[in-house]
């Protein structure tokens, strides 16, 4: 018995070997890979702050989204965990939300030309899990649009908002999921960003919510795949 346990894992170590090296591979390199990203020259466009998923896209009235599955309306604050800097916040937009898969880049970049006007980062005891496993394959194997809407992780994990204000006005809400352990953050309140510029860099899955307050156009929908600093997700209204 004992020699044919020794057998089996002798034939069994290369494959453990090659299965941890493509897991090292995978945490180690390949998800903090930074490909080069072009950004469309058409400042009228609003381009996706992140890689991943459009999990809803809902709108903003009054500085509230009502929640279908709560039953319940949800202001603004309640997911920037932070009021506006330099005013009130503004209370007619839309609200996008972006699922950030392992398998996405996961830099983060600005939406469109503008300046930051404050960042606002708020931590929390415990980190709930984004998704469940169906959900986790549905969204990142199977790219199957998931409602994420108005999960607790949406409004209790830790998160960091980053405000812009340029034409229009957008917060951009990096939320962390249960597994993140760092965003790193790459700008400074009072700069000027040009659109698709890096802003920081969450680890593993997460979500990213854009507020969007002006008159757009939306050009992707919910199950659409988006790619950060490159693909256009609205244009500007001619009013707007």
């Amino acid at each position: 018995m004992f020699k044919f346990l020794l057998k089996f894992f002798r034939r069994l170590l290369p494959f453990a070997l090659i299965w941890g090296a493509v897991l090292l591979f995978l945490q180690r390199v390949w998800f903090f890979r930074d490909p080069v990203r072009i950004t469309p020259g058409d400042e009228d466009l609003l381009v996706s702050p992140c890689d991943g998923q459009v999990v809803y896209v809902r709108r903003v009235e009054n500085g509230e989204i009502v929640s279908e599955k709560l039953g319940q309306k949800i202001r603004v604050s309640e997911i920037t965990h932070a009021e506006w800097p330099e005013g009130q916040t503004p209370g007619h937009g839309w609200l996008i939300g972006i699922y950030m898969s392992p398998l996405d880049v996961h830099f983060n970049y600005a939406p469109m030309r503008g300046r930051i006007t404050g960042i606002v980062h708020n931590g929390a005891k415990l980190n709930l899990p984004m998704v469940d496993l169906w959900e986790y394959i549905q969204l990142t194997y199977l790219r199957r649009a998931v409602d994420l809407f108005a999960k607790r992780y949406a409004l209790e994990n830790e998160r960091q908002t980053v405000f812009i204000e340029g034409r229009i006005k957008v917060a951009m809400v990096e939320i962390a999921d249960k597994f993140v352990s760092k965003i790193s953050t790459y700008v400074n309140v009072g700069e000027t960003l040009r659109p698709g510029q890096k802003i920081s860099f969450i680890e593993r899955g997460s979500q990213v919510d854009l507020f969007i307050f002006g008159d757009v156009d939306f050009l992707v929908g919910v199950g659409d795949q988006v790619y950060g600093a490159q693909t256009p997700i609205a244009r500007l209204s001619p009013q707007g």
